[in-house]
């Protein structure tokens, strides 16, 4: 081979080598970028941390308990702080000022007392469906089976006052049946009236299925047919005053999500 030829070939190895440098060190950039977008990406999702303040009608209780430990399980660093009640009395709360950023209704016209003033809350969604049930004391000792069996004068029975959704409902039914009840007394929420019963200051009270079910085997449930024609819708909504706005839209996720429909499915609730 001549000096020349030999030449020629030292040049293009060392062309090929060039080449083959710069293709790694091209790759080595590219992977190199794709991880910094990875971790930018990674980094632009903020970690939700602090406390939400969630107003919800008492009937919720047992299941969003359960939802505010696993909430707080997923998101180390936040507090989930829970105000039960009526859901007029919640409503009134927040719109008189009361500091909160979710609110979760027993009916859509409670939730519209919050919805109508202006700037208090972004669009409410539905989430679960609740029936009525009469709660008797165990072993039903008053063999109740009907709506029309407690008009009888000698029971005891407690309903929710009517400015509550649960009170607002048994009265549908009530009326869907043509029926007439005056209670011992109206209470304020239903689980106030549920421990009526439990306490056995009543003998019977109308309440919800969820709530039937929670008080195991203190009281009896009796399902009654009219229940069908006064299903309430549960509304629930994000604040616009909301202190910790991230937070809660992630907890009001976490109610929509199979999982948080999986607890309040296993509460007794009915499907959205």
């Amino acid at each position: 081979m001549t000096r020349s030829a030999r030449r020629t070939l030292q040049v293009a190895g060392a062309g090929a080598a060039a080449l083959l440098a710069l293709s790694a060190c091209s790759s080595s950039d590219d992977s190199s970028s794709a991880k910094s977008d990875s971790s930018a990406s990674a980094s632009s999702s903020p970690k939700l941390s602090g406390t939400v303040t969630v107003f919800a009608a008492a009937s919720l209780q047992e299941s969003f308990t359960t939802l505010g430990k696993e909430f707080e399980k997923a998101h180390p660093g936040t507090k989930v702080t829970f105000s039960f009640g009526g859901s007029d009395s919640l409503a009134a709360g927040i719109t008189g000022g009361a500091p909160a950023d979710v609110f979760a209704s027993a009916s859509p016209k409670t939730m519209k007392i919050v919805t109508d003033k202006k700037d208090n809350a972004t669009e409410p969604a539905t989430f679960v469906r609740n029936q009525l049930e009469i709660a008797t004391l165990p072993g039903n000792p008053d063999k109740v089976s009907s709506l029309k069996d407690l008009t009888k004068s000698s029971l005891k029975v407690v309903l929710c006052d009517k400015t509550v959704p649960c009170g607002a409902a048994a009265l549908k039914a009530l009326d869907a049946s043509k029926l007439k009840l005056t209670p011992v007394s109206y209470e304020e929420d239903v689980k106030s009236a549920l421990n009526k019963v439990v306490l056995k200051e009543a003998d019977a009270a109308v309440v919800y299925k969820t709530d039937v079910k929670a008080a195991g085997s203190k009281v009896q449930g009796v399902e009654f047919p009219e229940s069908t024609s006064a299903v309430n819708a549960y509304p629930i909504t994000l604040l616009k005053n909301a202190k910790n706005p991230e937070a809660a839209k992630a907890f009001i996720a976490l109610v929509q999500s199979t999982e948080g429909q999986k607890v309040l499915s296993g509460a007794g609730f009915l499907k959205p």
